[in-house]
């Protein structure tokens, strides 16, 4: 089984132009081709044609036992009233995660502003996604992403599980600090290129991933996730093939982990009877 925990379905190129419908239907036929038994589709923290709202993201879905959603949330944009509507989805399964934007957005993830985010992630026992390291726009500001932000609002909110995107890149060795540090604090490895692997960048990553493991970081607390479409499904199941772990351990990654932060076990057992029974034998 593979789960890709981090993906989008934001039309990039023309966000005044609305592709839901178009940009779903191409997600699911890559993850057809790349073995991808399930994925986590992350909204936007704004909404423009091109970037759905979570709630048209939910409703497109629902019906879907291959796709879940990360809730987007805008700091700028921000009420405490917006948790209202994502109760709901929670509630129901469709939402499974929160995701912020600090980089993008200009605020620092432990500003109190989202104690109100954390507090509600605690008591539905949902990871908070945190945007961190490099920006996709030319406009973000790195100060505000950088993974070593993430050690307060972890170390302050110690009942939600905090998940450092794209593994803070460059900033690797500053997220293995973190996330060796907080038991409740995990990354994933997706976003680390536009497009596909060239051969020596590949060679580069997978090196700093190796690195990032021997050092401490325990295989449990990594998470596979793409960042499609900005990354290729393609070009990162071929990365994960070839990356020095036992077979083990790259289950790990695969799939088990964001089967356990996520919950998703009732979404395994929808895609297959006894799904979850027949994997973890």
């Amino acid at each position: 089984m593979i789960i890709d925990c981090h993906t989008h379905i934001n039309n990039y190129h023309r966000e005044d132009v609305e592709s839901l419908e178009g940009c779903l239907a191409e997600l699911r036929r890559h993850m057809r081709r790349n073995r991808i038994d399930l994925a986590l589709i992350l909204t936007s923290y704004k909404v423009t044609a091109g970037r759905p709202s979570t709630k048209s993201v939910v409703v497109a879905t629902r019906d879907m036992k291959d796709v879940y959603v990360v809730a987007g949330i805008s700091f700028l944009n921000f009420h405490p009233g917006d948790l209202v509507e994502i109760e709901t989805f929670v509630k129901e399964g469709t939402v499974r995660a929160l995701k912020i934007y600090p980089g993008y957005e200009p605020f620092y993830p432990h500003d109190s502003k989202f104690n109100p985010v954390y507090e509600f992630a605690a008591k539905h026992r949902i990871p908070v996604m945190i945007h961190s390291g490099d920006t996709y726009s030319r406009t973000g500001k790195v100060k505000f992403s950088h993974p070593l932000q993430v050690d307060e609002v972890a170390v302050d909110h110690p009942g939600v599980n905090f998940i450092i995107c794209h593994i803070g890149n460059p900033w690797i060795r500053d997220c293995m600090e973190v996330v060796y540090k907080n038991q409740n604090v995990f990354a994933d490895i997706s976003g680390l290129v536009l497009g596909n692997f060239s051969d020596r960048f590949e060679e580069y990553m997978r090196k700093q991933l190796q690195e990032m493991l021997l050092f401490g970081v325990e295989p449990g607390k990594v998470l596979f996730g793409t960042d499609w479409p900005i990354s290729s499904m393609e070009s990162y199941i071929e990365f994960m093939d070839d990356l020095a772990l036992p077979q083990k351990e790259k289950k790990k990654i695969l799939y088990e982990n964001s089967l356990r932060v996520f919950r998703l076990e009732d979404a395994v057992e929808k895609l297959e009877p006894n799904g979850l029974k027949n994997l973890l034998m």
